[in-house]
């Protein structure tokens, strides 16, 4: 017996808002499957607002509201039994945050969950690891944003640790981190790292996707520090608009990516990982499987 459910996740991002739709496919006797069906990106960039001015501007706020609108004509097009839509930074510190929620509850009929950082990193957490790690391994699990990164230290199999800092492209971009946040992280990196021997990093996010992309790597193969180090080198010889032109990079991600890479590399410095594995997953990602998880839970009680 075969049964296809369609669950969608909304991630509502300090840089973009994703809407990713994926099919439950469950059969009897064999594993769930959960396999991607649509991707849809829109950026809004919400943290260039609230990082300077603590607020979502008129113009956003109406962005906001078309692009929850059409997906919801969307998630009803594909017949989406169940969907969660969580927000995070941008949404969490904004001084309208709430209101802009209930706004879009009210004329979209889209209810939003607005996270903490360390629920966010929880959920990022849980997402399924399982094809791209070794339980006899050690790894450090990055997940960088546009207003905080999650960071969490899985060992043989199990998470150990997890903490969000106020450390993402959008900030940074602003200016808007401190010496004393980068001392902070570095600290809690070199800390809980001092006890493996060896660890690996596991890099999330839209920019390292990207990154992986442009080196043409198979899935499941590790991007070096050297590589990482040298593409960091590259990307900083070309201006915004060549970034663009030449580098074929979409004009949100052309400036985010330099300062995602240099979260990248601290973590990778600072943690002694001599490899970055790009497994392709997020929020949306754990997000779907709580969704499922929950519901399989509920029904069994």
């Amino acid at each position: 017996m075969l049964s296809i459910k369609k669950y969608a996740a909304i991630d509502i991002g300090s840089n973009a808002v994703r809407l990713l739709i994926s099919n439950i496919i469950e059969q009897k006797g064999k594993p769930v499957q959960f396999k991607k069906n649509s991707l849809v990106r829109v950026p809004i960039r919400l943290g260039a607002d609230v990082f300077v001015k603590q607020k979502i501007s008129k113009e956003n706020t109406k962005r906001m509201l078309d692009t929850m609108l059409a997906f919801k004509l969307l998630m009803n097009s594909h017949k989406v039994v169940k969907y969660k839509a969580c927000a995070t930074s941008a949404m969490r510190e904004s001084s309208n945050g709430r209101e802009v929620a209930e706004l879009i509850k009210k004329h979209a009929d889209i209810s939003i969950d607005i996270i903490d950082g360390e629920e966010e990193a929880a959920i990022i957490a849980a997402t399924d690891l399982n094809k791209f790690i070794d339980d006899s391994k050690t790894y450090l699990y990055v997940d960088v944003g546009g207003g905080s990164t999650e960071f969490s230290i899985i060992d043989q199999g199990e998470k150990v640790v997890s903490r969000s800092f106020k450390i993402g492209t959008v900030r940074l971009l602003n200016d808007m981190v401190s010496k004393e946040a980068w001392d902070e992280l570095q600290r809690w990196i070199s800390e809980y790292s001092k006890k493996y021997e060896k660890i690996t990093v596991i890099g999330s996010g839209g920019n390292i996707n990207k990154i992986f992309k442009v080196s043409g790597k198979k899935l499941g193969k590790p991007l070096s520090y050297f590589y990482m180090t040298s593409y960091y080198n590259t990307l900083q010889t070309y201006s915004y608009e060549e970034r663009i032109t030449e580098l074929d990079l979409n004009q949100d991600r052309a400036d985010v990516i330099i300062p995602a890479m240099r979260i990248y590399l601290s973590s990778m410095k600072w943690s002694g990982a001599k490899n970055i594995i790009v497994p392709k997953i997020g929020l949306a990602d754990g997000v779907i499987k709580s969704i499922y998880y929950d519901t399989v839970s509920s029904n069994t009680q």
